[in-house]
């Protein structure tokens, strides 16, 4: 009997777990099927309308190349296309051509194969064409072989290992900066993720320019170690920025090799090992160099190459690629839009002459018409985009004021009739009945205030002067958390000391209570005892929480991008920001540091943004979320997110949303008034070289009405005029582009971060002096 039930038991254990597997199947293969289902994009095809153009060339810029083993062909890249040569140069052969941006190639040690880097897979990628196979029409061999298969970390730049088994190739790394850093990688030419070999300094100084001795052992790199310990906008080019490192492939140890003023990079080592061709900076010139492995000495060859990248970020390369003879007697080398050989004992440097039949598809660029000079636009950049939490509001900041609108479609309002601050990071209460939010001018700095979400009983919380950002209320209504940040480069450094997060009560205090040093987007928890915050955990960002006293620090999550991490009022769900794209996913706690990001499989995560989402806030009863972008509003909830969720929709919404709810407004630009006339000076048109002496400009509002000799020009009366007789007027050239904020090294976590234009804070005060000095706000 006993037998006869454990048997059954048996069957129901096995009939449940097969169902759980083929279940587990099934939902594994739905999944396939809709990843299948998605259109994969095609570097190679066309997106657009497009036109061919073809063209003889005789010359080229920045061109990587190789010289075979043999010594008898010439391997290059040019406009993103790769051909071949004879050595004694002559019409070049496509080897790898079209859409694609195929660069950087490199025979492998028998001559039979060349690896090159190309984004043909929607990422920079090794790859390897086998020259024993027959090309097609178009130039691309029938038969590539990817190798590396990055999805975000691009590589370039390989060499091959000399048994020709391996490649090694720069990893591209970026973090919260757009540009980053390089680490050395060993790849198989039979597959796998591949092998670190060396470890970046940082998130800002690059590495590069791989190169490896003829017997394999030693790697060759060139790497950044100016000081500052990141990308610095002003280097020095005479200084050191970049040494070439040595490691040694069978001890693991690494040595700075080469180093002088100038800089030393591309390093390239003969054929014997005796000698590494290099590049450096002298004076105002780009030299090539040769360093003697025996006795160190170096010796300049040939100075005629063109500017190198030494004070850029150079994710290619410093120099472009270049390669000795076999004899190891000549070096070949790009320089001034032409190939070169050059002796290694007379420094005789002589051209190599060729000619390419390059054929380009260019896609037509979008444009869109615009209206110059309208009498009105509408407002698309709204920022701190929050929902009220009967979700019959929207509160925003733009033109530097607060503004409320009834929603869907009510007549967005001023919040306040505050005509002398600038008003920032609203916050409603739990209840909806207050508004707290900070404001700043130059005279009195900043302030927390709190107001009444129908515009009354405007409070100022605060009499400590500084500069307050992030504000909101515990969900009792009856304390504030804030930031207080330091000072930068464009509001000064008055009133920037004790830069923390704080709390003090929703009626105000002279001194609040200082919770920690570290940290951003302070928000009370549930019970209102702790405090959730972005911080830091070494090269991660993570959502922690902390005492209200700055006890018992607790690290939630953990993220390698994340840009901002969310929890929901009931602590049950969390929002995540990356890549500028909005993810919803459940808040699983472990009691230590969960790592989150959208490819998680660990616990259920879902995208619900298309393009991007900024602004995000959660509904008070935890079930949507809104998010916005520009002058739009989105909202998804849960209920149409997750089929797990109470309530959840039979068909919830499987793509990410395209359409919101356009939540922004029209105002009147402001536009001057009257006429000028610009006489005397010598105006350069915009008629081929046409150059107009004695010229008159009539300016009428904002717009140009004539231009010509001053003789031609009639100016009505009553119009000012300027005489600037000598001077040049042109057409205008004009960059909006600014980096100002400042860099600090928080206390806890020695993380360094940007704060471009002061958290959203604007100025017109003067940061070269602690004076208060009054300009018209702009």
């Amino acid at each position: 009997m006993f037998q006869k039930q454990l048997y059954i038991i048996i069957l129901i254990s096995t009939f449940i777990a097969s169902s759980s597997a083929s279940y587990a199947q099934i939902a594994t293969t739905q999944k396939d099927s809709a990843k299948k289902s998605e259109p994969k994009w095609d570097v190679t095809a066309k997106h657009g309308p497009t036109s061919d153009i073809e063209f003889d060339t005789d010359e080229g810029t920045w061109i990587t190349l190789d010289i075979s083993p043999d010594g008898k062909q010439i391997v290059f890249d040019l406009l993103g296309d790769i051909y071949i040569i004879p050595i004694i140069g002559g019409e070049a052969a496509l080897l790898a051509g079209g859409p694609a941006y195929d660069v950087q190639p490199r025979f492998s040690p028998d001559g039979k194969k060349i690896s090159f880097t190309s984004d043909r897979d929607g990422c920079d990628n090794i790859w390897i064409l086998d020259l024993s196979i027959p090309l097609v029409d178009t130039g691309r061999n029938k038969n590539p072989k990817q190798i590396t298969k990055e999805k975000e970390r691009q590589t370039n730049n390989a060499v091959w290992t000399p048994d020709g088994k391996y490649l090694v190739a720069r990893k591209h790394y970026r973090n919260t900066r757009s540009l980053g850093s390089g680490e050395m990688w060993m790849y198989h030419i039979g597959g796998g993720d591949g092998l670190q070999l060396t470890k970046r300094k940082n998130w800002e100084q690059d590495a590069g320019e791989p190169c490896l001795s003829p017997d394999g052992r030693y790697l060759y790199y060139s790497e950044d170690v100016s000081p500052g310990g990141g990308f610095q906008y002003n280097k020095d080019p005479y200084g050191i920025i970049y040494v070439i490192q040595r490691l040694d492939l069978q001890t693991g140890k690494t040595d700075q090799y080469i180093s002088g003023a100038g800089g030393s990079v591309r390093p390239q080592v003969s054929s014997d090992g005796k000698t590494i061709a290099f590049v450096r900076r002298v004076r105002l010139n780009t030299v090539l160099f040769l360093y003697d492995i025996a006795s160190g000495k170096e010796t300049p060859i040939f100075d005629k190459l063109d500017h190198d990248e030494q004070e850029a970020w150079a994710i290619f390369g410093v120099y472009p690629g270049f390669s000795w003879t076999p004899d190891n007697k000549h070096i070949v080398i790009w320089a001034k839009g032409k190939i070169w050989r050059v002796n290694i004992q007379t420094h005789e440097a002589t051209q190599i002459p060729f000619r390419v039949k390059s054929k380009q598809t260019i896609t037509d660029a979008v444009r869109f018409p615009q209206s110059v000079n309208p009498e009105k636009f509408n407002l698309k950049m709204l920022r701190w985009v929050t929902v009220s939490p009967d979700q019959k509001n929207v509160l925003y900041n733009t033109l530097g004021k607060l503004w409320i609108k009834s929603l869907p479609t009510g007549a967005a309002k001023r919040l306040t009739s505050d005509e002398k601050n600038f008003e920032m990071y609203p916050s409603f209460s739990d209840d909806g009945k207050w508004i707290v939010y900070t404001t700043w001018n130059d005279q009195d700095q900043g302030a927390i205030m709190k107001i009444r979400s129908d515009g009354a009983s405007m409070t100022k919380l605060l009499k400590w002067k500084g500069t307050y950002i992030e504000p909101s209320f515990s969900h009792d209504g009856k304390k504030i958390v804030f930031r207080r940040t330091g000072g930068d480069m464009l509001r000064g450094n008055l009133y920037s000391k004790e830069p923390g997060i704080y709390w003090m009560p929703v009626e105000g205090t002279d001194k609040p209570t200082l919770i920690t040093e570290e940290g951003s987007r302070p928000l009370f928890n549930k019970k209102g005892d702790r405090i959730f915050l972005a911080s830091r955990e070494g090269e991660k960002s993570a959502l922690v929480s902390i005492g209200l006293n700055g006890e018992l620090r607790r690290v939630h999550l953990l993220s390698e991008n994340a840009l901002q991490i969310l929890p929901s009022p009931d602590e049950e769900w969390i929002a995540l920001v990356e890549r500028y794209n909005a993810y919803i996913a459940v808040f699983p706690k472990t009691g230590q540091g969960v790592n989150i990001s959208p490819a998680t499989t660990d616990y259920p995560i879902k995208k619900v943004t298309r393009d991007a989402g900024t602004y995000i806030n959660w509904s008070i009863d935890s079930k949507k979320l809104y998010w916005s972008l520009g002058p739009e509003l989105y909202s998804r909830d849960l209920t149409n997110t997750f089929k797990f969720v109470e309530g959840a929709k039979d068909s919830i919404q499987e793509q990410p949303d395209t359409v919101g709810l356009n939540i922004g407004f029209q105002v009147e630009s402001d536009n001057p008034t009257g006429s000028l006339a610009l006489v005397g000076a010598s105006v350069i048109s915009m008629k081929g070289n046409e150059v107009i002496p004695n010229a008159t400009v009539l300016i009428e509002r904002n717009r140009i009405k004539a231009v010509g000799p001053s003789a031609s020009v009639s100016i009505p009366p009553n119009v000012k005029t300027i005489n600037i007789a000598g001077q040049y007027i042109m057409p205008g050239m004009v960059d909006v582009h600014a980096h100002i904020g400042f860099e600090s090294l928080t206390p806890q976590t020695n993380w360094r971060y940007y704060a471009n234009l002061a958290f959203g804070v604007t100025t017109s005060h003067d940061p070269s002096s602690n004076t208060e000095m009054v300009f018209s706000n702009s």
